[in-house]
């Protein structure tokens, strides 16, 4: 590998195009780290970043057919950069404005989603959703709902503290309220859709 590491960005690329994954490491590792801090300073996000210059490379391994190298590879490799960062700032935007004109219409037409959603229907949403909890967490959630047994006598029977119970129980509400929540806004959204 030292032979790599003393190409030059031109060699690399013509191996590169020969299917070299050698090659492909090396530019990997002589730009990624570049890279990502390009992408992290206009996102200024660490996650987004990483998965962002990942998607960069992986593009560039099963895009090399296609490869054309006009001028240098670093400036080739920033310019993707930042057309992945301003794609992704786009994207961004529109999910932000779907989901701000979703929460803006669910608060507007909040009272008429009872109009939509029968009790029936609620509590059978609400069952579907305590069946697709963690098999603990729903015995737990279960014993408390359903049994009306307390932390303390769901800890005794369980062989478990009653701070577990109480986190097991707070996280399947949080679980449950997020995917009725969801279930509701969609059902909104897609009553507006009929109308």
């Amino acid at each position: 590998m030292p032979l790599y590491t003393s190409l030059t960005d031109i060699d690399l690329v013509r191996l590169l195009k020969l299917g070299d994954q050698v090659a492909f490491t090396e530019i990997f590792n002589r730009y990624w780290d570049k890279l990502y801090l390009h992408a992290l300073k206009m996102l200024e996000d660490e996650d987004d970043a990483k998965d962002l210059v990942q998607e960069l490379f992986s593009s560039l391994w099963t895009r090399v057919a296609e490869f054309e190298l006009q001028s240098s590879l670093s400036g080739y490799l920033y310019v993707m950069v930042r057309n992945k960062v301003l794609n992704h700032i786009r994207q961004q935007k529109t999910r932000n404005t779907f989901q701000e004109a979703l929460t803006l219409y669910i608060d507007t037409h909040q009272h008429s989603v009872l109009e939509y959603i029968s009790e029936n229907e609620l509590s059978l949403a609400l069952e579907v959703e305590i069946q697709n909890l963690p098999p603990k967490m729903r015995e737990i959630f279960e014993l408390s709902r359903k049994q009306d047994l307390s932390h303390k006598e769901i800890a005794s029977k369980l062989n478990i503290s009653d701070k577990t119970v109480k986190k097991q129980i707070n996280n399947a509400l949080k679980i449950i309220r997020m995917k009725l929540d969801n279930t509701i806004g969609l059902i909104v959204v897609l009553s507006g859709l009929l109308k």
